[in-house]
């Protein structure tokens, strides 16, 4: 077997798609494919860590969503309150840290409130840091990031005219203090990004598997990890195989 802790992905981003068309092809409502989702949520979260996963960010709700139905957004609203309540003590004995990413002006104050306890409850976990992208975009992260280093730049006067640098950048986006991804994995056959992680999956590898997320388990998981290990990461520069000819 493959030594996975070696050189596996440490930061893995999941896209979750193919919830509503799974419950389609069941005859089943929509949010019946939502709550299948969750169900897969706890699989994987389970087995992360076992697959060499030290952050998992999961894309759960995205700033785009609140266009689709009234009654399908109060249900993923309800999926994230059942989640916080039913699982955070499981996550917290795990030694799970959650962290909320996406915007927060505009949630209701009692999952706001759900939201805080969940961080707060774990913020000294260290086996596993479970990013959660709720009420999430990528190019709104990057504009509050933005908002925030002006703001910077204004009460410090004396680096008004300064160039701003990608660091300054990372440093105050949700994600600030962790990696940026080494592998983002879309399920349903989808290949597209949807305005996930837009600045951090500058150099991520991306994995997409034909499967709708509820049906996932750790076997995908492992299946797209493996892929990612076949890969040949650059990042701009050369390959092993590309350095050793030179060396010759």
């Amino acid at each position: 077997m493959r030594d996975m802790g070696a050189t596996s992905p440490q930061h893995v981003a999941i896209i979750m798609d193919g919830n509503g068309r799974w419950a389609r092809m069941r005859g089943m409502p929509r949010t019946l494919g939502h709550k299948a989702g969750l169900e897969a949520v706890r699989r994987v979260v389970r087995c992360a860590g076992d697959c060499g996963i030290t952050t998992l960010t999961l894309y759960a709700f995205s700033s785009e969503n609140w266009a689709r139905p009234p009654q399908e957004v109060r249900e993923l609203m309800a999926l994230l309150r059942l989640f916080i309540r039913k699982d955070l003590a499981e996550l917290e004995a795990n030694g799970i840290h959650v962290k909320i990413l996406g915007r927060r002006d505009n949630l209701q104050a009692d999952i706001k409130r759900l939201v805080q306890e969940a961080e707060d409850r774990t913020k000294h976990n260290d086996r596993l840091t479970l990013n959660v992208a709720f009420n999430y975009g990528g190019r709104d992260e990057i504009a509050r990031a933005v908002d925030v280093l002006i703001r910077q730049r204004l009460a410090e006067p004396a680096k008004l005219g300064h160039g701003v640098t990608p660091e300054e950048i990372s440093n105050v986006l949700d994600t600030r203090g962790q990696s940026d991804p080494d592998l983002v994995i879309r399920t349903s056959g989808e290949k597209r990004l949807s305005n996930f992680l837009t600045w951090q999956c500058a150099y991520s590898e991306f994995v997409f598997q034909d499967v709708y997320w509820p049906d996932y388990d750790e076997t995908h998981l492992r299946d797209a990890i493996a892929e990612y290990m076949d890969r040949d990461r650059r990042f701009g520069g050369l390959s092993a195989v590309e350095k050793a000819d030179i060396a010759l």
